[in-house]
């Protein structure tokens, strides 16, 4: 029989609020909860059935009660929290994007090695059974051999410079908030991580990127082609195309249904798979499955993939800027507003 686990859930914001949700669901009940602060803290506690409030995260980190953490802040505290919560022997399941580099990634993975607990990212597209499925069918070779993937995602978030999707400081911008999804979709089907980064971006003006292209492609010569927008909305799609057909996900972030046109006489099919409003509760199953067998997440090798791949991403726009900066040609254009 699996033990019962001791979450505390650092944040106390929505995506805070639908964990504590799904905890409640898979297990009853919440053990602890921190904001910015205790009252707020006490709030959320009320609020959502937690049985205990602390003032902030060394409090909740120094309970030698609390066994796994949940960490819900803006991305720029990610990192942070998964260090100070490794150091004090807590497993961790940390939102997406799980950091904002890969360097930081590569060294928060390295230290929970090192003092062995579970470090894994929140991405609900590595743990919803539909995914799984999907993986299965591909490497049966239903659709043949994938030659491309391409992922749309647009939101329209309202025109405000201090929310904490456009402020730099918070590691605002695209990328990181909607982007990670879509990165981690591709990367999902690929065979191997692309070696070939291509993009362009548009700023916005706080200095984040409100919209970008990114074409991505391996030696293998599978190629994914990404489109992402925070002000102005997309479908949140995702194709992947191989010889013989292909699998089309709509709402893929949590999805629980796709389906497949054959190339030969256009034979759609329709997979069905998991539960959309569940998706946070596969996320805690997962979780404490990798814990309780002390396992190596296979999810955590693809988050540092993709977060290489979003660094990979970064660090090309900057140096398309610099190129700009000191009036030399660009090989993709760089738009600014």
């Amino acid at each position: 029989m699996m033990k019962t686990y001791n979450w505390g859930i650092i944040g106390t914001g929505s995506i805070a609020r639908e964990m504590a949700a799904a905890l409640t669901a898979c297990r009853g009940t919440v053990y602890g909860v921190c904001g910015t602060s205790r009252e707020k803290a006490e709030r959320f506690a009320a609020e959502n059935g937690v049985l205990h409030a602390f003032a902030d995260g060394a409090a909740l980190l120094a309970d030698e009660n609390v066994d796994i953490v949940y960490i819900a802040t803006p991305h720029n505290m990610h990192f942070d929290y998964i260090r100070q919560a490794v150091l004090a022997g807590k497993h961790v399941l940390c939102e997406k994007a799980i950091t904002v580099s890969s360097a930081e990634l590569e060294e928060a993975a390295a230290l929970a090695e090192e003092k062995g607990v579970v470090v894994m990212e929140a991405m609900t597209i590595f743990h919803m059974p539909l995914y799984k499925k999907l993986k299965e069918i591909v490497d049966s070779g239903a659709i043949g051999p994938v030659k491309m993937i391409s992922v749309n995602f647009g939101s329209c978030k309202p025109y405000d410079v201090t929310s904490r999707f456009f402020r730099k400081e918070l590691a605002g911008g695209a990328l990181l908030d909607i982007g990670t999804y879509a990165v981690s979709f591709a990367r999902y089907f690929l065979d191997e991580r692309p070696d070939t980064v291509l993009s362009a971006v548009k700023r916005f003006e706080t200095g984040v990127d409100e919209e970008s292209g990114i074409v991505l492609m391996g030696e293998n010569g599978q190629m994914a082609v990404i489109a992402l927008s925070m002000r102005a909305k997309q479908p949140k799609r995702g194709v992947v195309a191989g010889e013989l057909g292909y699998i089309e996900v709509s709402e893929y972030p949590r999805a629980d249904r796709a389906a497949i046109v054959y190339t030969a006489d256009g034979r759609r099919e329709e997979i069905t798979c998991g539960d959309s409003k569940k998706a946070l509760e596969y996320e805690v199953e997962d979780m404490e499955k990798a814990v309780s067998e002390h396992l190596v997440s296979e999810s955590m090798a693809l988050s540092r993939e993709v977060m290489w791949l979003l660094s990979s991403v970064q660090k090309r726009w900057e140096e398309q800027e610099l190129r700009t900066e000191q009036g030399g040609q660009k090989d993709v254009p760089v738009l600014h507003i």
